[in-house]
């Protein structure tokens, strides 16, 4: 796939065939302030292997991924990756972690926030959560991510008609990032659009997280194969083949 050009390429590197930010997290927050203030809606995905292996199937999800405002790199597969590249993280910035503290940041500059994805009342419960651990946090609104294409009008209504400034989406990849890069010019008052696959599951308390040593080991992937066996096989034990298999080959084909 030939990279697609973005406003911000200047600040990417080529990772293999996809262009990413290799920020810190201290950067990612200055680049979200920056958003805020400005007037059109900006992207931020996540790339992780199941990510980078979709991206290599799917022309519109590549397409996406290369013009996002922000595209961070996420899980350990990424940072195994990188010494077959020229590209050096400094930080893995998975978004379970990082989104909630964006929350945090958006809260201490009075911008409010709309939840929309997950089954039917999860979004609510992850507001109410969000709530109580950050008690300034203002919720604009939240919605199921259960709907339809003919539901759309509606939804995006809703979210304009909130006020809110940052739109978290938990639909899921690539659902939550075609969706988002298809219909970001409606939005009129949102800044910022954080795709977040299962975060609104992760928030609400729906799924658990894995321990604190599991996490600070890069091994939160193995806890979630282990609670979920078979939703997760193919994703984390088939995927990490293929993803090391495309890795491989690109880097071959490069040198």
């Amino acid at each position: 796939m030939t990279a697609v050009k973005n406003r911000d390429n200047t600040m990417k590197k080529t990772f293999f065939n996809v262009q990413i930010h290799a920020f810190t997290r201290e950067d990612v927050f200055n680049k979200c302030d920056t958003f805020l203030q400005n007037k059109r809606p900006h992207t931020l995905y996540f790339l992780n292997a199941h990510c980078f292996n979709i991206a290599q199937k799917n022309p519109h999800y590549y397409k996406a991924l290369e013009e996002a405002d922000l595209l961070l790199n996420d899980g350990i597969g990424l940072k195994i990756a990188s010494y077959f590249s020229k590209v050096r993280f400094k930080e893995n910035l998975n978004g379970t972690d990082l989104i909630p503290q964006i929350l945090t940041f958006a809260a201490q500059k009075g911008k409010s926030i709309y939840f929309l994805g997950s089954k039917p009342g999860i979004a609510e419960k992850a507001a109410q959560v969000a709530r109580e651990k950050t008690k300034q946090l203002k919720i604009a609104g939240f919605s199921s991510g259960y709907f339809n294409k003919s539901d759309e009008p509606k939804i995006i209504e809703s979210i304009n008609t909130s006020g809110a400034d940052i739109l978290v989406l938990g639909m899921g990849v690539p659902r939550q990032e075609l969706w988002a890069h298809e219909n970001k010019k409606q939005f009129t008052n949102v800044k910022l659009i954080i795709a977040g696959g299962a975060i609104l599951d992760f928030i609400s308390g729906e799924v658990s997280r894995a321990p604190k040593w599991m996490r600070k080991a890069g091994m939160e992937w193995i806890y979630r194969l282990l609670l979920e066996p078979k939703r997760m096989w193919k994703r984390y034990v088939a995927g990490n083949f293929i993803f090391f298999y495309h890795v491989l080959a690109l880097a071959l084909k490069q040198r």
